[in-house]
């Protein structure tokens, strides 16, 4: 994880805009919003399913570079938006103050803007597939993981649900598209990096990520009741005091870790399935569960 982590940081000092390069401040608040912070889990994601695929260290890890900033910029791009006054107004993300705090809430706007502008030109400007339709489906993949019926449409779900009691099909529903789509994108996104796969081995990649990112959103709501804001690096339990819907509330705090369990044994289920070395992907859905901030 350690060398992943350190490896796509330097990419994404390498491919962001410098903040000495006009306009510098938002150039400078781009870089704020992305680097520094965070546990790259979509990134390790795109590697490990790249490392299944049993991908050439050296070309492929060079396209695994390029997917993971860009699956990492359009993720701080809803993060920023996601923390702007108009949606959560939230003042603090990775234990710093939220880009809109830090710097005001109209360069926060363009932050996420061009944060996802530079997502689809990362994947435009760089060879990431040996064919044109596996790359022109790399794009399409990420178009849709990001807009209306993916994470943008979970949030406007999301904001339609304050204060409304979800049922559970309901709130999965909600979050396989805010939380999961990106990280079904991420796991997808790195198989296309290597050997050509079957269509029948994309699929229980891609239910592996879907239960991977369920988990991670089951999770992330057990450690927003458990968990300060001092470790978790963001305002604790401010769901559930806005009265947004969370597993938590919908099911308890037993049954909520319970299903986070229950979403790990069924995604190493869909890893067995497949050929070639899961083991990264296996450890990645643990860390996911038993992670603990």
């Amino acid at each position: 994880m350690a060398g992943v982590q350190a490896r796509v940081e330097s990419a994404l000092e390498r491919l962001l805009p410098a903040s000495d390069v006009m306009p510098v401040r938002l150039h400078a608040a781009m870089r704020y919003a992305v680097l520094g912070g965070g546990k790259r889990v979509r990134p390790l994601l795109a590697f490990a399913a790249g490392e299944a695929g049993g991908y050439a260290p050296a070309a492929d890890a060079a396209r695994l570079d390029v997917v993971a900033c860009a699956l990492e910029c359009m993720h701080a791009y809803s993060l920023v938006h996601d923390d702007m006054p108009c949606m959560d107004d939230d003042v603090l993300r990775r234990g710093r103050p939220t880009v809109h705090v830090e710097y005001d809430e109209a360069t926060a706007l363009l932050v996420g803007d061009s944060l996802q502008s530079l997502a689809f030109r990362l994947l435009a400007d760089h060879r990431l597939a040996d064919d044109v339709g596996t790359q022109l489906e790399m794009v399409n993949i990420l178009a849709h993981a990001s807009g209306s019926r993916g994470m943008a449409g979970g949030q406007a779900i999301d904001l339609a649900s304050v204060g409304k009691a979800l049922s559970l099909p309901e709130l999965e529903m909600m979050h396989i598209h805010k939380t999961g789509a990106l990280i079904r994108a991420a796991v997808a996104l790195g198989a296309r990096c290597g050997r050509a796969r079957s269509a029948e081995e994309l699929k229980h990649l891609d239910h592996y990520a879907k239960c991977v990112g369920l988990a991670f959103q089951v999770v992330d709501d057990v450690l927003d009741r458990e968990v300060p804001t001092a470790t978790l690096g963001k305002t604790a339990g401010k769901d559930a005091a806005q009265g947004k819907p969370t597993y938590v509330r919908v099911v308890g705090l037993a049954r909520a870790k319970e299903m986070a369990r229950e979403l790990q044994a069924e995604a190493a289920l869909a890893l067995s399935r497949i050929a070639g070395s899961t083991r990264r992907l296996r450890e990645l859905a643990e860390f996911i569960v038993l992670r603990r901030f």
